[in-house]
């Protein structure tokens, strides 16, 4: 069968996965909006599968319909919901062998946001559009874990903001190989150890991430994809607020979170560790001590800490970019942003003649950082992003023209423009 005649199949079972649960919220009560999935639930999911889909798949995409408030009470309900999953299983396992045989990406980042504004679309406003990604975030990571054994390395450790960043691209279904820096999350894949790695780029209040900037310079992989993350730091702890006397952290949550623990927690000792995801360890190490850890949920989650407080950071729009990185860049979706790099010639005014290229050819740009060469005194490479794709006709001309002041160019990917922040569980 022709690739588009399957697409047009998961089309449609998508159609009837969304009227299900357009359905559910047209009668769901406020008392389901935060329900846990219960293990006669979970078994039951499981005897509904049949095996085409993973159990933990299952699970994960289960659990954000509870957490949206949609819970299948009705049996009957809950049982063609999984039917209709085992359906799409089905035809995204033909979808990959088509892709295996054509040659095509496995991944493709441009048609999964597509494909999520149409869902969002297709939900007539009865379903949140949060809800409809979160939901369908997992729905994808099955399906990629079923067309190929994806791999995500992003910087660890595990429980951290990036590894967070990653979840809500990727789901829960796919392979996580965390690592040590910056460098080895490139170099893994490089060499091809993970098929995608994600990086911080850039934070609403602390700027450009340096480490990452540097590493595209000499690396020949391209940018496929952006992620935006809310960054929402809590309080965790298995024990009540009452007993706490220490608090761990990493130094910037400490920092991002100052004013509300002055007001909430001054009593409290803080002590600064490597990372939120220790923190949690510790906090859970050391309960009986005192011991709660400031950070995201994700870590809560990964050692049993119950989050006592949410949101405590200082600044509420607190956002970071992360990028993904790969072999490819993505094709125009007519909604883009790409990012180059460039050096210019040792002349005067060539700066501000780099930059009127883009003026010239009506192209906005929406970022500038200049970094050292590390090559030769006081020479400096710029990163750009600019609004359009690089196969753009006027981002050709701009390039061909930005030559005559540059010594160096380098485009380092196209990949859609998103407006919304990621959350995840």
């Amino acid at each position: 069968m022709p690739l588009d005649d399957i697409r047009e199949k998961i089309d449609e079972i998508d159609f009837q996965l969304i009227t299900i649960l357009k359905e559910r919220a047209s009668a769901a009560s406020d008392d389901l909006a935060h329900r846990s999935v219960d293990d006669a639930t979970r078994a039951k999911l499981i005897g509904f599968s049949d095996g085409r889909l993973p159990e933990e798949s299952i699970f994960y995409i289960y659990r954000e319909i509870v957490g949206a408030g949609l819970a299948l009470v009705d049996e009957a309900q809950l049982r063609r919901f999984v039917e209709l999953l085992n359906e799409r299983a089905d035809c995204v396992h033909v979808v990959g062998e088509i892709k295996k045989k054509e040659g095509l990406q496995i991944y493709a980042p441009e048609r999964e946001e597509s494909l999520l504004r149409k869902l969002s679309s297709m939900s007539d406003g009865v379903i949140e559009e949060k809800s409809i990604r979160a939901i369908y975030r997992e729905i994808m990571s099955a399906a990629l874990a079923l067309e190929d054994d994806l791999k995500i390395a992003y910087l660890g450790p595990e429980g951290t903001w990036t590894h967070q960043a990653a979840i809500s691209k990727f789901g829960h279904s796919v392979t996580y190989l965390p690592q040590a820096n910056f460098a080895d999350v490139f170099d893994c894949v490089d060499r091809k150890e993970a098929s995608y790695g994600v990086v911080p780029i850039e934070n609403s209040t602390e700027g450009a991430v340096s480490h990452t900037l540097d590493l595209f310079v000499e690396s020949p992989l391209k940018i496929c994809a952006q992620i935006l993350m809310r960054i929402e730091n809590g309080l965790m702890a298995s024990i009540d607020k009452s007993e706490i006397k220490t608090l761990y952290s990493h130094p910037q949550v400490f920092g991002q979170c100052r004013n509300w623990i002055l007001e909430n927690m001054p009593h409290a000792d803080l002590v600064e560790v490597s990372s939120t995801t220790k923190a949690a360890n510790i906090a859970k190490d050391k309960a009986n001590e005192g011991a709660a850890a400031m950070g995201g949920p994700l870590a809560a989650e990964m050692y049993g800490l119950k989050m006592l407080e949410s949101g405590v950071q200082d600044n509420s729009n607190n956002t970071t970019r992360f990028l993904v990185i790969g072999q490819k860049t993505c094709p125009p979706t007519g909604d883009d942003r790409t990012s180059l790099l460039f050096a210019i010639k040792d002349q005067p005014g060539s700066l501000v003649k780099a930059l009127k290229t883009f003026e010239e050819q009506d192209i906005n740009m929406s970022k500038i950082e200049s970094r050292p060469s590390k090559q030769r005194v006081w020479e400096y490479y710029f990163y750009v992003d600019i609004s359009a794709h690089a196969e753009s006709d006027n981002v050709i001309r701009a390039l061909e023209n930005l030559q005559d002041h540059c010594s160096m160019i380098k485009i380092l990917g196209s990949y859609q423009e998103i407006k919304h922040s990621n959350k995840t569980n």
